[in-house]
């Protein structure tokens, strides 16, 4: 058999980065072997780093045959080790590796194993902070195992005593684990994930070492970070038939500037592997399929390597531009205007609008027969954004990062669940699970649907009830039909029992309660559950119960709250892969992922610091110095693997870098990469090109063309239709707000109270007004020596009966004591004059209008008769009274008008009296306890103020009997901070009053 060219000299190529990966390994290898006969192809080895380039080789190898039909290499990943897969585990080569730990096993495992040791670390942790420990640990475990460090416990030479003392706390922790950690997996009969690959692969260099395959051996696309796999690559270079294919090694990049080439540079990995192979640069061909000369790619390579070299080698930046221009006069081009052919720059304002010009520009290849894209986003929240957004055109992306579990449809069922197990009477959870798609309860979707939505409106919205009987009495009181009223009380009675189903803390029970609760509430009418554990989510999430089930023992107990967090953190990092129905020909990939794969277009994103590059993670472990007494890589090791993947990526023939000047609510800053190249740009007098149409797109997209803001409501009903009588509260909103008149006096539309709402402010106004009127009605005269205690307690035996939760009322209490007191005070000083009380008295006064007569009226918290005649009207308020200014200007009438009707004689108990003092009681039991605040005084005063507002009211009423007067909104737009209405959306306030159209009418 006759060796392939390729086999003749140096073991060692390079494709270069503005090349095609995949497409120039496949055809090099289909060129030297398709010759030699159909199977000399197919016996070849092809190791690559990840699955996802195993496929794109295979597609790489269907593209270079021309559609023919071919026996393709065997490919296999040297980043996903399965058993039974050659080469990786030929004959005997695994018998002594005992199985690995499953991921989910360790992750439990590891959980027990820091909850053991929780006293190293002067700390008690519960389930979800053990669960934090225990991810450190798992990496620090990895680290040790990937860079075969020494792990066997022994860590004293690795803190000093230069060094604080909370490392040496993190030290003598470590050291347990690290002694602990081999014993339990010994027990279990498994060995350590990590631990298990390297080992594998020091049995296959070994072997391959000894006994080389006689077929073609070659690795490609790995730059051999792991000791281990620099020392497999060396031994396949080193075979007969073995050839390693380095990506994007810069052979051109000047000598002294590759001595300076350290951890963060683009070339810092292949220079350690060159470097642990015993290899000069010099040495490493080009892969002879990578020979094609193209202008652009040769001079794109080179701004790349040069705007990414050393930070210590960009001194001369002018200098190698004017290079770089000579050696382009032969040529007769500008190598930095050709170098640039092809890259554009985009700046979005936000995230959403880098997203949307991601999506517009994925979209855009689509209208190009044949052509491919694809997304580099090493922000998973962007990408997410970028696939929802594709979504709403019908396209689905090939998403490597796939979607967590957490955000899959049965995921939020169990968050909701698990979360209601640890609240059971949270109606926003109660209706979050019940109109849950999956929810059936061996019910018809309809009949649920009729049911749940009687136990929302009767039972859920509103105060939160305080127990199971006080929800079945709720229900019971509100429900009226029977039959109904027997079905709800049924289908409430089941989610109790679901939700409140496990008294055990052991996460086991916990999980295996939870799973019997999910298999009830989603069962059709048939029983079958099946659409819970349906498609790609359903399957992960069976095997996270499973795994949950079956190894959780390690796992400490936890409250329910705490199983909610930590079922919360396993699914958030559960990725569940896209379906088979993804688009062909549009890919979205994470940085490691984008390494082999080959587009026509290619959208680099995330351009900001702390996105690409990451920032240096912070070790909770370990410092700078004890990670490199234990022969740890430093952490800027990966941001040079990340500038690796940039360079490789920007040298692509289309690019877009896609920056976004904002990430979240804070400016970002450009990435470091994206920063020196346009520098490198401005030195050379360049500008970086633009794709200014896409952001036009992008932001015309929610821009509607000729829009017209909504301009204030202005509803004209018929007279008839009108309101004939209204109370006093009422003409207050009818002077600020007519169109809550309009929704709620003639519409009839009353606002339905939002589910757990927040009552404790109205229930205080409540209670105040009951507690007021008990203690009057109980003391009418003489005030008894416990005035306050007594007052105190009807506040709050009110205050329980409104339905404020149990834990608000230690507050409460506080607040009533001092409240009391002030208030015996008042009661002691109004009463000496002998004045009479009446309490909550309703009152009428009959105006003439156009229309018909008109019937207002009053219930009046307090009026007190004096012995002078005069009726004094007190209002009681929790919170800040009307100021002296609204009352006069008639904007808050309540009080005036409730002395109009005194004046007239509209209370029949009272009979005409003159009018007092016009007094809001703030009573808010702080400092001050309460305040009197008169708006009128007795007397002339407080007459004309009645006589005015009853005037004010006459004209109002006239004004709106005119069939052309409209019921605009927020007429007084001083009050729509101070005061929001419960018609504010209806109206569309925020939309008219923020455009300029408050005058306007519609």
């Amino acid at each position: 058999m006759t060796a392939p060219g390729f086999l003749a000299g140096s073991r060692w190529f390079h494709i270069p980065a503005h090349r095609p990966f995949v497409l120039d390994l496949a055809q090099g290898l289909y060129d030297a072997l398709s010759t030699e006969g159909p199977e000399a192809l197919a016996r070849a080895i092809v190791l690559v780093p990840t699955r996802r380039g195993a496929r794109a080789l295979t597609e790489a190898f269907l593209q270079v045959s021309g559609g023919r039909a071919i026996l393709p290499p065997q490919i296999r990943p040297l980043g996903d080790l399965e058993e039974g897969e050659p080469p990786f585990e030929p004959g005997d080569l695994v018998l002594d590796l005992p199985p690995a730990i499953s991921p989910l096993r360790r992750q439990f495992e590891l959980i027990g194993l820091v909850k053991a040791h929780e006293a190293r670390l002067s700390r008690t942790l519960d389930a979800v902070a053990a669960f934090e420990m225990a991810d450190a640990l798992g990496g620090f475990l990895d680290s040790l195992q990937i860079e075969e460090a020494d792990q066997t416990g022994d860590l004293d030479h690795i803190v000093t005593g230069d060094l604080a003392e909370h490392w040496q706390v993190s030290r003598d922790f470590l050291q347990a684990t690290l002694r602990a950690w081999p014993r339990r997996l010994e027990a279990l009969g498994m060995s350590d994930i990590s631990a298990r690959r390297i080992a594998l692969l020091r049995k296959l260099a070994d072997a391959w070492r000894d006994h080389p395959p006689p077929a073609i051996l070659i690795a490609a696309g790995s730059t051999g970070t792991a000791p281990a796999t620099a020392d497999l690559l060396t031994v396949i270079a080193n075979a007969p038939r073995g050839v390693v294919i380095l990506p994007g090694l810069d052979g051109e990049l000047a000598a002294s500037a590759w001595i300076e080439v350290d951890e963060q540079h683009p070339q810092g990995a292949m220079k350690r592997l060159l470097a642990r192979a015993g290899l000069d640069r010099n040495k490493v061909a080009l892969w002879p399929a990578s020979h094609e000369l193209s202008s652009w790619g040769r001079w794109r390579r080179r701004l790349i390597n040069e705007a990414l070299r050393p930070p210590v080698a960009t001194a001369d930046w002018l200098g190698v531009i004017e290079s770089l221009r000579d050696e382009g006069k032969s040529e007769g081009l500008d190598p930095i205007v050709e170098g640039f052919r092809g890259l554009s720059l985009v700046s979005a304002q936000s995230q959403d609008e880098a997203a949307t010009v991601a999506a517009l520009l994925l979209r855009e290849v689509l209208e190009l027969p044949g052509k491919t894209a694809a997304l580099v986003a090493p922000d998973q929240g962007l990408a997410r954004r970028v696939t929802a957004k594709l979504l709403t055109w019908g396209i689905v992306p090939d998403a490597s990062m796939g979607m967590a579990l957490a955000a899959s449809a049965c995921g939020r069922l169990v968050e909701h669940l698990s979360r209601l197990m640890a609240d059971p009477l949270d109606p926003v959870r109660w209706l979050a699970v019940l109109k849950h798609p999956l929810a059936r309860f061996g019910m018809l979707p309809e009949d649920l649907a009729r049911q749940v939505a009687i136990l929302e409106r009767d039972g859920l919205r509103g105060p939160r009830p305080a127990s199971w009987a006080a929800l079945s009495a709720r229900l019971s009181a509100k429900v009226r039909d029977p039959v109904d009223g027997q079905q709800i009380l049924t289908l409430a009675d089941q989610m109790a029992g679901l939700v409140s189903g496990c008294d055990s803390d052991v996460v086991v029970d916990r999980a295996r309660a939870l799973t019997e609760a999910l298999e009830v509430l989603t069962a059709d009418p048939s029983g079958s559950t099946g659409e819970l554990w349906a498609d790609q989510a359903g399957e992960a999430l069976a095997a996270l119960f499973s795994g949950l089930i079956d190894e959780a023992m390690p796992v400490p107990p936890t409250s329910a709250r705490g199983f909610a967090d930590l079922l919360g953190r396993l699914m958030a990092r559960q990725a569940v892969k896209p379906g088979p129905a993804t688009h062909p020909r549009l890919r979205i990939l994470g940085a490691i992922e984008a390494r082999l794969i080959h587009a026509d277009r290619l959208i680099l994103s995330g351009l900001e610091e702390g996105i690409w590059p990451q920032g240096a993670p912070a070790d909770p472990f370990l410092s700078r110095p004890m990670r490199k007494a234990l022969g740890l890589p430093p952490p800027e090791r990966r941001v040079g693997l990340s500038a690796h993947d940039f360079a490789q990526a920007a040298c692509a023939p289309q690019v877009i870098l896609l920056h976004s000047e904002r990430h979240g609510d804070a400016p970002a800053v450009k990435s470091r990469w994206l920063w020196r190249l346009e520098t490198l740009a401005r030195g050379a007098e360049v500008q970086l090109p633009g794709r200014s149409d896409v952001l036009h797109w992008a932001r015309q997209l929610d821009a509607a063309p000729g829009y017209a803001p909504q301009k204030r409501p202005a509803p004209r009903p018929p007279v008839a239709d009108r309101p004939r009588a209204l109370a006093v509260t009422r003409i207050e909103a009818l002077t600020r707000d007519p169109y809550a008149v309009w929704a709620r006096d003639i519409l009839k539309l009353y606002p339905m109270a939002r589910p757990d709402e927040v009552i404790e402010a109205r229930a205080r106004g409540t209670a105040i007004h009951a507690a007021f009127e008990r203690f009057v009605l109980a003391h009418p005269v003489a005030l008894p020596p416990e005035a306050a205690e007594i007052f105190a307690g009807l506040y709050l035996e009110a205050l329980v009966e409104a339905g404020v939760p149990h834990e608000a009322l230690a507050r409460e209490s506080a607040l009533a004591r001092q409240a009391s007191l002030w208030v015996a005070e008042l009661e002691a000083a109004r009463r000496a004059d002998g004045r009479r009380l009446h309490v909550e008295l309703k009152g009428e006064l009959t105006l003439a209008a156009p229309a018909g007569p008109f019937v207002l009226s009053a219930r009046a918290d307090r009026i007190e008769v004096s012995t002078d005649g005069h009726g004094h009207i007190l209002d009681y308020k929790t919170g800040k009274a009307p100021s002296k200014k609204h009352v006069e200007t008639g904007f808050s009438p309540q009080l005036t008008l409730t002395a109009a009707i005194l004046a007239a004689g509209g209370f029949p108990a009272l009979g005409p009296l003159k009018p007092g003092d016009l007094t809001y009681l703030e009573v808010t039991g702080r400092k001050p306890a309460g305040k009197v605040e008169v708006r009128a005084t007795s007397g002339e005063d407080a007459s004309q103020a009645a006589a005015e507002a009853l005037e004010g009211l006459t004209r109002l009423v006239a004004r709106f009997d005119d069939p052309a007067e409209p019921y605009l909104s927020r007429t007084a737009p001083q009050f729509v901070k101070l005061y929001p209405g419960d018609y504010d959306h209806l109206a569309r306030v925020f939309e008219w009053s923020t455009s300029g159209d408050e005058g306007g009418e519609e």
